[in-house]
């Protein structure tokens, strides 16, 4: 008797556990890529409207946490982002904002050299380029990458779905693929980005070579590190709706992590703009 009792309290408690799994409500992650300034076809109210149809629980900032006050206030309302953030936030009290930037990525370029190093290595590669003084396989590949923009800058100009979705996605991979994998096949094969210089901050000198590599190698380093950053808000916001606001050249990357990293867990990623 007491065999058969225990026998149907495991019973009871194993079903108890399955219904309990399955009615859990899964979080649900919304990656939205935006354009920070206001243009014709994007702007703040363009995107309050969004967060209004979503109605996140939570808003997660392409900003790290020297953007906000220790209550999670935020400092400055400029970009579109952060206005319709702010809006939203307001309307709905209990909606929270949180950075999920990597942290100090502005002084983090500058005092590695990745800046200015970035813009005057392809300024450089221009020039030679301009110049004919590129060989046949580098003048492919730096028009490859120039050509690259030309469709971004089409599916910028629609309205925000135009570029959140996977052919906007798929554009954006191979121009920044361009940029940051072809480029330094320029850069580390010729001279002239191994002898100009610019100085680091702490007074160390840094070639244009190296400056650009870290700069490409630091694409994939912050955004790995704003998808775990993502990842862990989530895991700390279960059942929750989440809305990730990124510059849409990011949403492509963010999206690829938050791909691998939600396999089998209780996390669903959606476009706005499905049921």
């Amino acid at each position: 008797m007491k065999k058969n009792l225990l026998a149907l309290l495991v019973v009871i408690t194993f079903c108890s556990c399955k219904t309990k799994k399955k009615t859990e409500s899964k979080t649900e992650i919304i990656v939205i890529g935006t354009q920070h300034k206001p243009v014709p076809n994007f702007n703040s109210e363009i995107l309050f409207n969004i967060l209004e149809k979503v109605k996140p629980d939570l808003i997660l900032l392409e900003l790290d946490s020297t953007k906000f006050t220790a209550d999670f206030k935020l400092k400055a309302v400029r970009e579109n982002e952060l206005i319709a953030s702010e809006k939203y936030r307001l309307k709905y009290p209990t909606t929270k904002l949180r950075p999920f930037e990597f942290e100090g990525r502005n002084p983090y370029r500058i005092d590695h050299g990745m800046r200015p190093t970035d813009g005057l290595t392809l300024k450089l590669v221009d020039s030679l380029y301009q110049a004919n003084l590129l060989t046949a396989s580098e003048s492919e590949i730096f028009k490859a990458y120039q050509d690259a923009l030309d469709p971004i800058i089409v599916i910028a100009a629609k309205n925000p779905k135009g570029w959140n979705n996977a052919k906007g996605d798929s554009l954006c991979a191979y121009r920044q693929f361009q940029q940051y994998q072809r480029i330094p096949k320029i850069t580390n094969a010729r001279e002239e980005f191994a002898n100009r210089f610019v100085t680091k901050p702490n007074g160390e000198k840094i070639s244009y070579r190296d400056g650009y590599q870290l700069w490409a190698d630091f694409w994939d380093l912050r955004n790995q590190t704003m998808a775990k950053n993502i990842m862990t808000i989530s895991e700390q916001n279960a059942g929750k709706r989440i809305v990730v606001l990124c510059g849409f050249m990011h949403r492509y990357y963010i999206l690829k992590e938050l791909k691998r990293r939600t396999i089998d867990k209780n996390i669903v990623l959606k476009e706005y703009y499905e049921n």
